[in-house]
Parts: C-alpha cells; sequence; structure tokens
C-alpha cells in the first residue's frame, strides 16, 4: 500500500479478468479417395464437429475433428453413395490482446466456433479424389488471475456514519447522464 497526495491509498488486487483474445477465419483444403470411380458429386456436408483449447505460448490452439460426408454418382450416374471420413486440424489463434502479467498457472482457456466448419467447395481431382474446401472461424478467450491497482479513501467505513451521510446522499452519477442512451442498444463482446 502506498500514500498519494490527497491522502488517497494505492492497492493492488488479484482478480479474475479476461488476460488475452483473439480471432480466427481459415479455410482449408482436404483431399478425399471415395471408394468407387466417382462420376459427379451430388452434395458435400460437415458434421460432428468437435474442438478443445489449449494456450501454446502467446496464442491459443484450437485442436479439433469433423466427419466430412461426400454424397456422390458412380457407375456412370447410375448409382450413389455416401463417403464419410473424419478429418482432424489444429488451428493456431493469435491473441490480439494479450496482458503479460497474467499468473500463467491459473489461465482458463475458452473457444468457441463462431463459424461452424462449411463446406463451400467440393470438386473431382485429375486422380479420382474429391477436394473439399471448409472455412471456420474461432473467437478465443484466456482468463486468468492478474493484478488491478484501486484507490482507497482514508478513513473507515464507520467514518460515513459520525458524518451524518446516509446512502441516499451518496451518488456516483450527475442527474440526466443517462436520459439519452437507448436501452435497446446490445454491444457484442465478439466485435474487439
Amino acid at each position: 500500500m502506498s500514500n498519494t497526495e490527497n491522502g488517497m491509498q494505492c492497492r493492488q488486487i488479484i482478480t479474475k479478468a479476461v488476460t488475452g483474445k483473439g480471432r480466427k477465419f481459415s479455410q482449408a483444403t482436404h483431399s478425399i479417395q471415395p471408394p468407387d470411380n466417382i462420376s459427379s458429386i451430388l452434395g458435400c456436408w460437415i458434421i460432428n464437429h468437435h474442438y478443445e483449447a489449449n494456450r501454446v505460448g502467446d496464442a491459443i490452439e484450437v485442436l479439433g475433428s469433423y466427419d466430412i460426408n461426400i454424397w456422390y454418382s458412380f457407375n456412370q450416374n447410375t448409382k450413389t453413395e455416401v463417403s464419410n471420413q473424419t478429418v482432424r486440424f489444429v488451428e493456431q489463434v493469435p491473441l490480439s490482446f494479450y496482458d503479460s502479467n497474467v499468473q500463467t498457472a491459473t489461465a482458463e482457456v475458452h473457444a468457441v466456433s463462431t463459424q461452424s466448419p462449411n463446406c463451400i467447395e467440393a470438386s473431382i481431382a485429375d486422380d479420382g479424389s474429391v477436394l473439399v474446401r471448409v472455412e471456420r472461424e474461432y473467437y478465443v478467450e484466456m482468463v486468468g488471475e492478474t493484478k488491478v491497482n484501486v484507490l482507497v479513501a482514508p478513513g473507515d467505513l464507520d467514518d460515513w456514519e459520525d458524518k451524518g451521510v446516509d446512502d441516499a446522499t451518496i451518488t456516483t452519477e450527475a442527474p440526466g447522464d443517462f436520459e439519452d442512451l437507448d436501452p435497446d442498444l446490445v454491444i457484442d463482446d465478439l466485435n474487439d
């Protein structure tokens, strides 16, 4: 605790806070080999998306998997089948904000898929494999213990009662400060 000029004191408080965050949009191309020589692709979709996040240095690593299902025709477009292949991936998400004072041993990592993996193109390659282009996006946060400096007024809480100050006379806002605010305004933290 240190003293300041006006008698206020400064204290350090250890608290949990968002100490890092980042977002990454990416595209990946996967090569899938169906069991038959295909004639045409009738559809492609992605299911069973699973992921987890871990801290790796100054970035968050998202590890996950999903199943790519390809509905295709073969035998000169006379028969159809669905091919299913599980794909594993690792996505490094850099932190656009990072507090270097965080206690790393207690840091928690959270990831949200803001855009689930989605097939944007599937085409037949010259070798007969199917090239599937997938887009995905993740938002990550790191929550950890960090230090915050606060100013503390001198005296004891009992001093307020001695001076005849009650809760009704203590206010932190000036009249009219919030009259012009839109009550329907919502600020989306993911757009930071």
